[in-house]
């Protein structure tokens, strides 16, 4: 029985070092459309044509909302978004998910510490996201005030890591 309970707990340490090499082989879009929570944000990237963007050198860190987090908004904004003519709003929005640089979890509560509480970090869109501990949870408040509580961190990728965020960081 003992053997049988080691047999396992290998198996899956080799089977995690596995996905984490299959990740970090990956570029961040890549990793993104491996994710059966985030065809939504998918489907954004791809129509405001930031896909070979995102693919490039980086490094980058991306606050990836979940479906669950672009089913948030208002009913067909999402919709309306994905409309050609709305190509600029969806690439502001899109880039104010990313952060030049390859900021992993330790690296973005270090930052909040030193901040005493909050850290600022300037998006690739221009705009700021201010970070902040509430508990055990890392906060992104965005330029209108709303919350986004990070649910998943150090997706790391080729060209950067991935942060999952269960709602839409907006900029003003």
């Amino acid at each position: 029985m003992k053997s049988i309970k080691v047999l396992g707990v290998v198996f899956f340490t080799t089977l995690s070092a596995i996905t984490a090499i299959a990740q970090n082989s990956k570029t961040v879009v890549e990793n993104a459309i491996a994710s059966k929570d985030h065809t939504t944000l998918v489907a954004a990237v791809k129509a405001a044509g930031l896909v070979e963007t995102l693919s490039g050198k980086g490094p980058f860190t991306v606050f990836a909302p979940t479906n669950a987090a672009f089913a948030k908004l208002p009913k067909g904004t999402v919709e309306s978004l994905l409309k050609p003519e709305n190509k600029a709003k969806l690439q502001a929005i899109l880039t104010y998910h990313v952060v030049a640089g390859n900021l992993d979890s330790k690296a973005v509560v270090a930052a909040i510490k030193a901040g005493k509480g909050s850290a600022t970090l300037t998006t690739v869109q221009g705009g700021k996201l201010v970070g902040s501990i509430d508990g055990k949870n890392v906060i992104l408040t965005d330029e209108k005030g709303n919350k986004s509580t990070i649910t998943a961190v150090d997706i790391v990728s080729s060209n950067g890591v991935i942060h999952v965020i269960d709602s839409v960081v907006l900029p003003k």
